[in-house]
Formats: structure tokens, sequence, C-alpha cells
């Protein structure tokens, strides 16, 4: 057995540590390889892959890139080629479109009496990607809320008083764009879709006509019966299985890097990884 890990965030999206933390947190557990991919954005895989050279840690390049649906539909991507001028053409469509939601709901708050501005915002992020978690951290900070769940739940979240929708690719634009890239296509955490199997068989279906490459069937969020029940459909739809954590770093609850998987689980050479 090896460990590895293809699902990792680091602070240059919604994680807490550097790409350097988490090079040497790989190196320090032993793990054979590991990916970043981070929501939406490539920034930090080049720095990330010269922590993973200095470190001895074999490294690859990821992205996770969220879908437009009903549901929570993320794909992630590997092998990815981020100087890919179409992906970074996209990426940074969505920078636009998120910062340009960022500055309505802080105006939203404002509207609801909250001194709420984008550029605290900023500076409270710290160089990260902006996002509503920032939004969240700065509500609690002024005492406007007592939580980050009670922020999103009566503000940020769908269905709260500061909402604002966000722009999203499709689910086939997503998989054409990591392709293009040079990469392969993987459905995320299929636990977080809270779809019946039918449901999720459908989705893998119309998903594969269009290039996906794999599922992630072992994840930290899936029960024994999940993952089995996912390496099945991966059988069915011949795609390939991946493994990852999700880490975030020490919010992540208890999720560690590194996933226990058998040395033949994929083709490395595929993924340009050598195991």
């Amino acid at each position: 057995m090896i460990l590895i890990d293809m699902h990792v965030h680091s602070n240059y999206s919604d994680g807490t540590l550097s790409v350097g933390s988490i090079a040497k947190a790989a190196k320090k557990r032993h793990l054979a390889f590991i990916s970043l991919t981070d929501h939406d954005t490539t920034e930090g895989l080049a720095p990330f892959m010269a922590a993973c050279r200095e470190n001895g840690v074999e490294g690859l390049s990821g992205i996770e890139l969220s879908a437009d649906s009903d549901f929570t539909l993320h794909i992630l991507g590997f092998r990815i080629d981020p100087t890919n001028e179409a992906l970074q053409k996209r990426l940074r469509d969505i920078r636009n479109n998120r910062d340009d939601r960022n500055h309505k709901i802080c105006r939203k708050l404002q509207e609801l009496g909250f001194d709420i501005h984008i550029e605290d915002v900023v500076l409270l992020s710290r160089g990260e990607v902006v996002a509503r978690p920032h939004i969240a951290r700065l509500m609690m900070q002024k005492g406007y809320v007592s939580s980050i769940g009670q922020a999103f739940t009566e503000y940020l979240g769908s269905g709260g008083k500061a909402y604002v929708p966000r722009e999203r690719l499709s689910a086939e634009e997503c998989i054409s764009l990591i392709t293009e890239a040079g990469g392969v296509a993987v459905l995320a955490h299929p636990v977080q879709t809270y779809l019946g199997d039918d449901e999720l068989r459908s989705l893998l279906g119309r998903l594969k006509d269009h290039g996906l490459w794999g599922i992630e069937a072992i994840y930290p969020g899936h029960s024994p019966e999940q993952i089995y029940n996912y390496l099945k459909m991966a059988e069915m739809f011949d795609l390939y299985p991946t493994a990852g954590s999700d880490f975030h770093g020490p919010n992540s609850h208890g999720v560690d890097l590194g996933i226990a998987v058998s040395e033949d689980f994929l083709p490395w050479a595929r993924l340009g990884v050598k195991i």
C-alpha cells in the first residue's frame, strides 16, 4: 500500500496552508505523490511544483472546477497545463465574476445596515482568493453574527438576505477545458451531489460521453458502502477511481493528508506520476 492524495487545497483558494507547508507535510507523511486542486485557479501550481521538487515529493498539477447545477457538482482536473490559454481565459472570467459577486454581497449587507466593505474583506483575506468565508469572518469580527454558519444561513448562503447567485461553467465545459489543457477530468466527491443511484448513473453516463475520465471513489466523506458502490459504478462506466482527502489545512475537521491505496490503483504513467 502507498499513501497518495489527489484532492488538496491551499491558501490560493479556500485552504489555510501555503503550498510550501503542504509539500513539507506530504514529505513528513511519506506520500508517494500529491496533487494541488485549488478551486477555479492555477495560480498556486508553479510554486507548489517547485516546493514539491525542493522537498523530494512527487507533485501533480490539478484544479477543481465548480459546475452549474441544481446540486453540488465539482469536476477535478489532473495533469493540466496551467499555461493553456483557453483554460486561463475562462478562469479569468470566473475570477471577474467572483469579484463582481463579492462587491454585490457587500453592497447588500450595507443596505441591511452592516458596516461591511470589500476593502476590509480584502485586507482580512491576506492575499487569499476573496470568497464568502472571508465576508463571514468579517461579520463575526464585527459582532454581527456569532458563527460563520450563522452568516451563511441568514445572509450569505442560498436564500440568505444578502445572497448573490454565482455564475458557473457547465459540467461539459469543465471537462472540455480540462481535456484541452492536456488533463483528465474526474467527478469529485459524488456523495455531495446527494443523487440517488439511478440519478448518479445517469449523470456519469452523460459526463462520460463528454470525456469524463474518473470518479473520486475513495474520499473521507464516503462510507465503506458508498466507496464500494462508487467503485462498482467506475467499473460499469469504464472510469478510473481516484482517491483524495479534500484537505484544507488545520480547519479540515480531522481530515489529514493521504489516502491509502494499492500500488497498482491507477495508471500512474497517464498522470505523469512516478511511483
